[in-house]
Parts: C-alpha cells; sequence; structure tokens
C-alpha cells in the first residue's frame, strides 16, 4: 500500500523545473479546484461578449437588466 511517505520521498528527485507542473497536477485531482476551474473557464469565456455593442446600446440594456431585476425581486410577496 502507498504511502504519503513513500510519495513524498519520490517527488524529491523530481526535477525543479518540472516542480510547477507536479502542482497544477496535484491540485487538478482535487474535486473543489476541478469544479472551481471549470466554472473560472465558463464565466470567462463570455468575456467580450458584449463589445460589439455601441455605447449606448449597452447601457441601454444595463438600464434595462437593471428595472427587469428590481421589478422582479423588489415585489411584495403574500405568503
Amino acid at each position: 500500500m502507498l504511502t504519503l511517505n513513500a510519495i513524498i520521498k519520490e517527488m524529491k528527485d523530481i526535477p525543479v523545473s518540472r516542480l510547477e507542473e507536479l502542482y497544477q497536477f496535484i491540485h487538478s485531482l482535487s474535486t473543489t479546484t476541478k469544479h472551481t476551474e471549470s466554472l473560472r473557464k465558463k464565466i470567462l469565456s463570455f468575456g467580450g461578449a458584449f463589445s460589439d455593442l455601441s455605447s449606448k446600446d449597452y447601457s441601454d440594456f444595463i438600464n434595462q437588466t437593471k428595472m427587469t431585476r428590481t421589478e422582479l425581486f423588489d415585489r411584495k410577496i403574500e405568503l
């Protein structure tokens, strides 16, 4: 059975130039890191999505979005 000490002993022989790669690999094994990195990539994929809009159109879009949010989430609800 492999132990943490055996893994650490093997890691001592890894060249310094490959440590960053090892570090990235270790973090890729963590489910939290995978989820966070996946979410980050999805969010960044929207970068520049509105770059083809004029300043006026973008401003109108932002104002309309704010109004819609206000109407949807600032209303009185009877339970």
